[in-house]
């Protein structure tokens, strides 16, 4: 880990050089040893899960007979199985690790880290080469199921359509080595689980993977002729075992056909494998599909809680969960049918909460923030939240934003909200805003278009492809300029709603494409009965069993007189009113129509649980609602001097501390580098930082003196020393398969909670962006 005292002196004196200057002034000096932080087998184990696994014992009743010396990596390759047909594919990964840690030689746990990267071509194909490797001690069926993901990965094989080779294992690379066309290769997977199955009759777990890969190839090109013939064959995993969570792919095989096929299943998937979040949200899909959003939203809140109890428990950032987002994405939707109104807005608020990374869930990116960002404004608007809205567009949660499109919505939301508390003046400013915006995208399209059109008669092109250069470039702007338009005739709209001209208003929402709720109030206010009562309606059937159409509608009904049919309309809405929010705007107002229409003040009735829902557990014990970050481990580490340091001390004010490797590890260098010059920066937005280094006290008070007396100067940054690494694994910066110490950094904040971290085998060096995070992260207070 350590290197050279000249080439210390050298890293030590990086400071602004290059790295990589120094490098190549030095006499290259070559060593068998992997870079700090990465593994010791390749870098194919570089990424993935480096810490050990447990056994769940909540993943799925499943089971696959495997050649191995260790009963435990039995146990951890069943759990890795369970675990794929969850798509949990990183923690698969980790529990086919841990068979391999206990038995080296298990070929069939090197298959299990192929599966779960087979959507990964290069780490796939290099752990099935893995597998391959150790054939030999596999018996006769493990080496035909390791032949047959070979053969997926192959690249130019032989094997063509209509082939009769039996396993793949003869396959032949092609001369020219190039992948294969996608379908082909998925047609023989196809054709090898099947040879597996006429062969081994007995082996459930290729008809569910056969199962799995047929639904999935009708998404990849690969038209399904028959749903019912997979259907059949997944019956048959659960002829045999009933609670195979392969009830996971009976949901997706029925998702988009009919979706009431899958009702027996989505009863049963959660259950299944009660420990997999993805579990709990397949049959929200089933439930959604069929209109049962009460249902939909308890699984997939199942599946946010179980989720919530995974990160919490075992220290993992939620966008690390590939379809964590995509979930309570969800749900907030689901929340907001069933009128759980403050829930959904919690929820959104807590996925804007969310820690940000460049890799997992970037400010420019689809992951949680954008989404919990998006939905909290639906909500908010949807429901007439006006001035919690105006509030939180003065924080974090709905802030500005340079980028575009979301900057766009925010104007248009705050405008809004604005014009209907009766602000016009800043509501005003809100449409300038967007005009000044749309004038300059108006004005760089005339600009591109005329070059366009300059260029193609400088070509010589004749005028009709000239004329569609033009076009083709002003179309361009489309997608800019047209969300632009929309959100000026709300707001255009609003404001002649609030001069009460109603026809100039309705006019502006058609062609912002407002709902047909909201079209159906302008319409009435404009004195179109007729138009207002046939949007209400609409927006009902567009919403089957959705509340708020519905509430909309006994509201229109009530307001033009329509007693009887307002009456009608409530106690359809009665019928799935049992989580509705009364304190949201619209229910609120029902709440006085209601002794009208002779119900009572809370017109809601219980929700009662359809008896094809299923056996489901509390809730509460399944894990919380909210994401909260974990308390971050204490210590207490000596200094170069002997000085004891203790994470105790930072207590009352937030601290970035860095895991380094030492000042061998290049990289380590560099990070420290990176964040040196920041360190005033840090201090100035209050927060302090510290390294944590693996070397010895001695060591490190020598790489200080080296570096003191370098170009580069004093280090500003406190080091401890921690050579038995106990804090670095109490803090997961370590592998523990190889038995390495790994690079971490981390924000704790003034309460001693991890609000942000990053574990790996390279060390995080964008010290601009982690400054930026942090001080977004610590001004938004953590829900007790």
């Amino acid at each position: 880990m350590h290197v050279g005292r000249l080439t210390l002196r050298g890293l030590l004196a990086l400071a602004p050089l290059a790295a990589s200057a120094l490098v190549a002034a030095e006499p290259a000096q070559p060593s068998p040893a992997p870079a700090a932080g990465h593994s010791i087998h390749g870098e194919v184990f570089n990424e993935g899960p480096r810490q050990k696994a447990y056994l769940m014992g909540t993943t799925g009743n499943v089971s696959l007979a495997i050649t191995t010396r260790s009963p435990q990596a039995q146990e951890f390759f069943n759990q890795g199985l369970g675990q794929l047909h969850g798509f949990w594919y990183f923690e698969a990964e980790r529990s086919f690790r841990q068979a391999a840690a206990l038995d080296p030689d298990c070929a069939m746990a090197y298959w299990g880290m192929a599966m779960a990267n087979r959507l990964n071509e290069d780490r796939g194909k290099k752990f099935c080469d893995e597998a391959a490797k150790r054939k030999a001690g596999a018996g006769p069926r493990e080496v035909r199921w390791i032949d047959a993901l070979a053969d997926y990965f192959a690249p130019g094989s032989d094997n063509k359509p209509g082939s009769d080779n039996k396993t793949g294992s003869d396959n032949k690379t092609g001369s020219d080595n190039k992948p294969r066309d996608n379908q082909e290769r998925r047609k023989q997977f196809v054709r090898n689980l099947e040879r597996i199955i006429h062969d081994f009759p007995e082996e459930i777990e290729a008809k569910a993977f056969l199962g799995l890969l047929l639904w999935e190839n009708s998404n990849n090109g690969i038209p399904n002729s028959s749903t019912e013939a997979v259907d059949s064959l997944l019956r048959e995993v659960h002829a045999v075992n009933p609670m195979h969570p392969a009830h996971h792919y009976r949901i997706h095989l029925w998702d988009g056909e009919k979706p009431e096929r899958a009702l027996k299943s989505a009863a049963l998937c959660g259950q299944s494998a009660p420990g997999i979040a993805h579990m709990w949200h397949m049959p929200g899909h089933t439930f959604s599909k069929v209109g049962r959003y009460a249902d939909a939203a308890w699984q997939q809140e199942a599946s946010a809680r179980v989720d919530h109890a995974h990160m919490m428990r075992d220290r993992v950032l939620p966008d690390q969960i590939h379809n964590y987002a995509h979930n309570n994405d969800w749900l907030v939707e689901n929340l907001a049918f069933i009128g759980r109104v403050r829930d959904a807005v919690e929820l959104a608020k807590n996925l804007t909460e969310l820690p940000r990374h460049p890799r997992y869930n970037a400010p420019n990116g689809n992951g949680s923030g954008r989404m919990g960002r998006n939905r909290l404004s639906q909500v908010l608007q949807q429901y007439e939240l006006w001035d919690e809205l105006i509030a939180l567009c003065r924080t974090p949660y709905l802030d500005p934003t340079d980028i575009e499109e979301e900057q766009v919505k925010r104007l248009r939301a705050l405008g809004a909200a604005y014009l209907s508390v009766g602000k016009l003046e800043d509501g005003k400013a809100q449409i300038t805003a967007l005009t000044e915006r749309s004038n300059k995208v108006k004005a760089e399209r005339q600009t591109a278009a005329n070059a366009a059109e300059a260029k193609a008669r400088e070509e010589k092109k004749p005028d009709d492809q000239v004329a569609k250069a033009k076009s083709d470039t002003e179309a361009g702007f489309n997608g800019r300029a047209q969300p632009i338009e929309a959100a000026l005739n709300e707001l255009q709209g609003r404001w002649a709603l609030a001069g009460n001209d109603f026809g100039v208003a309705v006019g502006h929402f058609e062609k912002a494409g407002m709902s047909k709720e909201v079209m159906s109030r302008a319409y009435l206010q404009a004195g179109d009965a007729a138009k207002a009562e046939q949007h209400a309606r609409e927006a009902v059937e567009q919403g089957r069993n959705r509340v708020y159409p519905l509430a909309n509608q006994v509201e229109i009904l009530h307001r033009m007189g329509k007693t009887a049919e307002a009456g009608q309309a409530f106690r359809q809405l009665q019928a799935i009113s049992g989580s509705i929010d009364m304190a949201a705007p619209m229910f609120a107002r029902l709440t006085e129509i209601a002794p009208k229409l002779g119900l009572p003040s809370d017109w809601r009735q219980p929700l009662v649980v359809s008896a094809d829902a299923g056996e489901r557990p509390s809730l509460d014990t399944l894990g919380s609602f909210r994401w909260r970050p974990s308390s971050a481990p204490d210590w207490s580490l000596s200094d170069a001097r002997g000085q004891p340091w203790t994470l105790a001390q930072f207590r009352g004010k937030p601290v970035v501390v860095i895991f380094y490797l030492g000042f061998g590890c290049l990289h380590c260098v560099e990070q420290l580098n990176a964040f040196a010059p920041m360190v005033q920066e840090y201090a100035g937005a209050g927060i302090s930082v510290m390294g944590v280094s693996t070397e010895p006290s001695a060591t490190l008070k020598e790489a200080l003196v080296s570096r003191e007396q370098s170009s580069a100067g004093p280090l500003p940054i406190p080091l401890v020393s921690d050579p038995d690494l106990g804090t670095f694994k109490a803090y997961r910066c370590f592998d523990d398969f190889e038995n390495r110490p790994l690079h971490g950094t981390f924000l704790i904040d003034a309460d001693g909670l991890v609000r942000w971290q990053d574990i790996g085998f390279e060390p995080f060096s964008d010290a601009r962006f982690l400054l930026s995070e942090s001080k977004r992260l610590l001004s938004i207070p953590v829900a007790r």
